[in-house]
């Protein structure tokens, strides 16, 4: 089966709860692993790599992947029956998987995986870049959140979460957007394969 597919899987892990206040904002934490491939062509790197690279949905494989997981702590004031959120610290873990190559290329091939690997690296740090806007969306949507007749925060836990998955579906359907383009027919993923198997 051919491959053509870069990819993005969004893992949610969504923390709300009440938390001693940290420093504010998002933290991003980023691993990077790699998977081994060989050949002495850009077809065989291609055929390498559909057989080693991460599982995309349940019978494909994709190129490199990015996934991420994000969650939220939550510093609560209540005053007089009102609650508001004093801090929301959020946390996005990205992880990033990339191909490898495990032995040399010769050097005209060496000078195409470069350029394919480049333009690989270029789409999945894309999806990390809307992964953390997403995250600066999300916190500027919880910044001064107020909920009147609420003692036990319960009611303002609840808009927080609203407002969470609300953000999260709007920045989910940039990334689907962006994968779009990326691999419609003469996209740019498909410009990388070409030019990767083509001497």
């Amino acid at each position: 089966m051919r491959l053509l597919t870069l990819s993005c899987l969004a893992i949610i892990g969504t923390l709300c709860g009440s938390a001693t206040a940290a420093s504010a904002g998002v933290k991003v934490l980023v691993k990077t692993q790699t998977y081994a491939i060989s050949g002495k062509t850009g077809e065989a790197l291609i055929e390498s790599m559909d057989r080693n690279g991460p599982r995309h949905g349940f019978m494909a494989r994709a190129i490199a992947q990015t996934s991420y997981t994000k969650g939220w702590d939550f510093a609560f004031a209540q005053v007089k029956g009102t609650c508001r959120i004093r801090q929301a610290n959020g946390t996005l873990n990205l992880n990033f998987i990339y191909p490898r190559v495990a032995s040399a290329l010769p050097p005209a091939l060496d000078k195409r995986w470069a350029r394919f690997f480049a333009g690989v690296r270029t789409h999945e740090e894309t999806h990390a870049e809307i992964a953390r806007q997403m995250m600066s969306a999300t916190e500027k949507s919880l910044r001064g959140l107020t909920v009147t007749n609420d003692s036990q925060c319960s009611k303002a836990r609840r808009e927080a979460r609203r407002r969470i998955d609300a953000v999260f579906v709007d920045y989910e359907a940039r990334q689907n957007a962006f994968d779009a383009r990326e691999h419609r027919e003469g996209g740019h993923v498909e410009y990388l394969v070409e030019a990767l198997e083509r001497p």
